[in-house]
């Protein structure tokens, strides 16, 4: 492993495969990638301003030890989406080892090994971990197979041709067999194969086929631990109270009434924080409920959601930056027939995952530990040795698997404060925020304002719109500043690239800082912005034409994937069945991820804003397909999760604070509320696309559309909760 290492800068230059003995007296493959690859403006964002823009190349290590057990180091964090499972059928199937044979172990932080090409960085997130590993570790993978098959050929005298790898053993001719375990000594000294090919779709035996995930007996069964169960010896339990107005400072504590109360330890103070530290977290909570703390509020302390509202419906007037101009949209507004325009209006939100910000954290004079789940494992140790003062490599990251992130752990400001705490006492320390902290101190999906304007001929087809976008770049956040081309590419995604054919675009992004509020992606990050406005405006367009909105879709759409997944889910869905009245349909199409996804939401009126959504249905391309069932599992959260923010979800600020503080005012759609979601894949030979995040860029448009089907009435404005619906 050591000496992989060393090598990375040679070996990655050179785009091949290394293999080297392993320190285990196994076998040990690194797959290289050349960094050519497409990426997305948030991921691409969060490496370069976070981890380095690291363009060397790409190791994975697959392992096979002596007793045959292969190990294969993952890139990649596991956070509820499968990946792993994905990992580990791709080098399965390329090496010829049953699934359950197969273990994955996390990568630690290392950049020079570990970057993702897409992302150009070590982080996990942008639907991308698919995409990203595809090739490389079905490389290893089939690298692998070759070998082991190249060193029973030696051993028999005979052509590897004439050897079969099968189920973990190599097999001669003349029945003879030796499994993978007896073969790797003599493998890891033949020299890499500089040919590597790949298995067709049509060859595959387990991808493509459903299977169970690797990590679901242990959550079942409870035997699973995150962050926030974890305990190492020693340990006291820390909780912390920010300022509640962000930017804000502490003045002064008294803390003696939380000294007083059972159970606390301590009392630690940060520039615009407090910590109780205490033997358990009940006594954490109640110490902080007794601290009397004075703020120094800062700037932001009058701010609310009507300035944050009226600043933006200012800018969106303002011409801002063009991002994209083809044609001439001033000439044919000027031309048009009839003009059709509309502004959306979408909220900013909060990740709130299951698992509050917790982290784990032990400093000493020579060292420390970080126990914590996070997408960006090299971000983790870079903050805690700027905070320690400690070299990076004394700095051990040992990455948990993640309770829910949605985006949020790729901020790292909750490490940074638990290392803050925990270089001020000599034990280790697990920080876990609670549900208010979390909700109140969160990195925000930022508040969004689109207005267009089409160009409709005598049809009322659309010659071209005019797009503006107004609101708080993330990614000017992440790298200090925006690219001198003044544009948020994150924003812009989707909106830029329509799925519809325009003779005449414009596309502009103004810039406008809510600043009371951090702002961070949110699961869907640019395509989520950008499907809703589009699809709801094309929708708004059908019926503006007295079009059915698919038909009149598949006028003005000529991409061919796009066309396939509106045409299928219209197909599963019953879109021509009549309906009775109260009752109608939506539905939205759209290019997300490198994936093509159709939602149609079918919903009941129950009074005048009832609502009971009674079916959900997805078509989904998403290339070639690594695991069914994770894809449908994935289809099927992310729009259940994009449905909870499109009806209920809404963060508000007033006195600079955030106003919602928990769930019962920030409310999730509850089981009994969800309707099944029908998932249907589509047979494709593309390139694997991503699907994490793709059911959550097309609900809500879906629903909106079926809503005006329903009702007669269009709303714009995001959640439904602010103009009175609510579920049934």
């Amino acid at each position: 492993m050591a000496n992989s290492r060393a090598s990375v800068g040679a070996v990655s230059r050179r785009h091949f495969l290394q293999v080297s003995a392993a320190t285990f007296a196994g076998l040990t493959v690194s797959a290289w990638l050349p960094v050519a690859m497409a990426r997305s403006a948030a991921a691409e964002t969060v490496a370069n301003a976070r981890l380095g823009d690291n363009s060397d190349g790409f190791g994975a290590f697959v392992r096979i030890d002596i007793q045959g057990n292969v190990t294969v180091i993952s890139p990649k964090i596991e956070m509820g989406q499968g990946i792993q499972t994905g990992i580990a059928m791709m080098v399965a199937e390329e090496l010829e080892v049953p699934l359950s044979q197969v273990t994955i172990q996390e990568a630690p932080p290392n950049e020079a090994l570990y970057a993702d090409t897409i992302l150009h960085g070590q982080a996990t997130g942008g639907s991308t971990s698919t995409r990203y590993v595809w090739n490389p570790l079905r490389t290893a993978g089939a690298t692998a197979r070759i070998l082991l098959t190249q060193a029973a050929a030696i051993r028999w005298n005979i052509a590897p041709s004439q050897c079969v790898a099968k189920a973990g053993f190599v097999t001669a001719p003349d029945g003879r067999k030796l499994g993978y375990g007896e073969l790797v000594r003599d493998a890891s000294l033949l020299p890499a194969p500089t040919d590597v090919p790949l298995k067709s779709p049509e060859d595959f035996t387990l991808l493509g086929s459903p299977a169970q995930r690797l990590d679901t007996p242990h959550k079942v069964n409870g035997q699973t631990r995150f962050t926030i169960d974890l305990s190492v010896p020693e340990m006291r339990y820390a909780s912390t109270s920010a300022c509640p107005v962000y930017g804000g400072k502490l003045k002064s504590v008294d803390d003696s009434a939380a000294r007083r109360v059972p159970g606390v330890v301590d009392v630690v103070k940060l520039d615009n924080a407090v910590a109780v530290i205490g033997v358990h977290t009940w006594a954490c909570f109640q110490g902080l409920k007794a601290l009397e703390i004075d703020w120094d509020l800062g700037e932001f302390a009058s701010m609310n959601s009507e300035i944050i509202e009226a600043g933006l419906a200012k800018a969106i007037t303002t011409d801002g930056v063009v991002a994209v101009e083809k044609g001439n949209i001033r000439k044919a507004l000027d031309g048009a027939s009839s003009r059709f325009e509309a502004t959306y209006e979408q909220p900013f939100w909060s990740h709130s995952p299951l698992e509050p910000m917790t982290c784990v954290v032990h400093v000493r004079p020579d060292g420390c530990d970080l126990w914590v789940g996070t997408q960006v494992p090299g971000a983790a140790q870079a903050t805690a040795s700027k905070v320690t003062g400690l070299p990076p490599e004394r700095i051990v990251v040992h990455n948990q698997l993640i309770g829910g992130s949605f985006g949020r752990r790729l901020d790292f400001d909750f490490i940074t404060q638990a290392v803050q705490i925990a270089k001020q006492v000599p034990y280790p320390i697990k920080m876990t925020w609670t549900r208010e902290e979390d909700m109140t101190h969160d990195m925000y999906r930022p508040h969004y304002l689109d207005h267009l304007v089409a160009a409709l001929d005598e049809h009322k087809i659309p010659n071209g719109w005019e797009h503006r976008i107004a609101g708080s770049s993330v990614v000017a956040r992440y790298a200090g500043k925006l690219p001198p081309t003044g544009i948020d590419r994150d924003i812009v995604e989707v909106s830029k690239e329509p799925v519809y054919a325009l003779a005449n675009h414009t596309l502009r992004y103004i810039r406008e800082e809510a600043k009371v509020l951090p702002v961070s992606w949110w699961r869907g990050v640019g395509p989520l912005r950008g499907t809703y406005a589009l699809e709801s405006f094309i929708d708004e367009l059908a019926h503006n034409a007295g079009v059915d909105p698919v038909q009149y879709r598949l006028q003005v759409c000529e991409d061919p994937r796009a066309r396939a997944a509106l045409s299928l889910v219209a197909e599963k869905g019953d879109w021509n069945r009549p309906l009775k009245k109260g009752v109608g349909r939506g539905v939205s199409v759209s290019a997300v991820f490198g994936s093509y996804v159709a939602t149609m939401v079918e919903l009941e009126m129950v009074g005048e804003f009832g609502i009971r959504i009674t079916r959900l249905v997805s078509a989904v391309d998403c290339g070639v397909v690594t695991n069914p069932t994770s894809i449908m599992a994935q289809i099927e959260g992310g729009t259940l999760f994009g449905l909870s923010a499109s009806l209920f979800n809404e963060i508000t600020v007033a006195d600079g604070r955030v106003q919602q503080n928990n769930f019962h005012n920030y409310r999730q759609i509850r089981m009994s509320d969800a309707p099944p979601v029908e998932v249907h894949i589509i047979a494709s030979e593309a390139s694997p696309g991503g699907v994490g995040e793709a059911g959550t860029a097309l609900i809500a448009p879906a629903l909106v559309n079926a809503l005006h089907a329903a009702s007669g009435k269009r709303i714009r404005q995001l959640p439904l909760k602010r103009s009175g619906y609510y579920i049934v």
